[in-house]
């Protein structure tokens, strides 16, 4: 990775009733909160491990324990996904590369993306949005107006970058966690990280509740 890049985690707070709604069930709102916290634990320290002049947390809430060293947080502004994710990237100087805390099967590896040989590098996700989203030159109105949270995100906004003449490099596609089908696909993906540890603990108890 180019030593100059600015990596960016846009995330909630992983507080109950306000994350990962999709869940619950079979989890309670606290069980699927604590998925949250854990997902987005594994993605910081993968931030944190990963080369970069600056790593920033752009969040909805408020900073909790599960903050790492060595991460600034900036408020999410207020608006749509669209507004919010453009602002992120105008909040750069140099290049950037922006993910979300739904994989927390990401590694240091897949961050590491050099963006001085290409204008832009995008990261598919399987429900067909994006999961990563780099940027050379850092321009806020390739993403105003994208279609946020659709099946088509993803094309609508890789389309975006072409259409601007962008050279784009892609990523391997990666499995949000969304459902908890999408949980334990990737639990099973990174077995060691801190998101397949919760939800082996929450998985008994949610089972407990489905055959009463």
């Amino acid at each position: 990775m180019n030593a100059d890049t600015t990596l960016l985690v846009i995330a909630k707070e992983p507080r109950p009733g306000r994350v990962k709604t999709r869940l619950t069930p079979p989890f309670t709102p606290a069980e699927a909160a604590a998925l949250a916290e854990a997902a987005l634990a594994d993605t910081l320290a993968a931030v944190a491990a990963t080369p970069a002049r600056r790593r920033v947390l752009v969040l909805d809430g408020s900073p909790g324990p599960w903050l790492p060293p060595g991460v600034d947080v900036v408020p999410q502004c207020a608006g749509g996904l669209d507004e919010r994710l453009a602002e992120a990237f105008g909040g750069c100087a140099g290049p950037a590369l922006l993910i979300g805390m739904d994989t927390p099967q990401v590694t240091p590896d897949l961050l590491d993306v050099d963006l001085r040989d290409h204008d832009a590098c995008f990261g598919p996700a399987e429900d067909g949005g994006f999961w990563a989203l780099g940027l050379a030159r850092p321009e806020p109105a390739l993403l105003r107006g994208v279609p946020m949270s659709t099946p088509v995100t993803g094309a609508v906004q890789r389309e975006r970058l072409l259409a601007a003449g962008l050279r784009v490099r892609d990523l391997p596609r990666l499995r949000d966690v969304d459902t908890a089908a999408d949980a334990r696909a990737v639990a099973a993906l990174a077995p060691h990280g801190r998101f397949a540890a919760r939800l082996a603990a929450c998985a008994p108890a949610a089972k407990r509740r489905a055959v009463r």
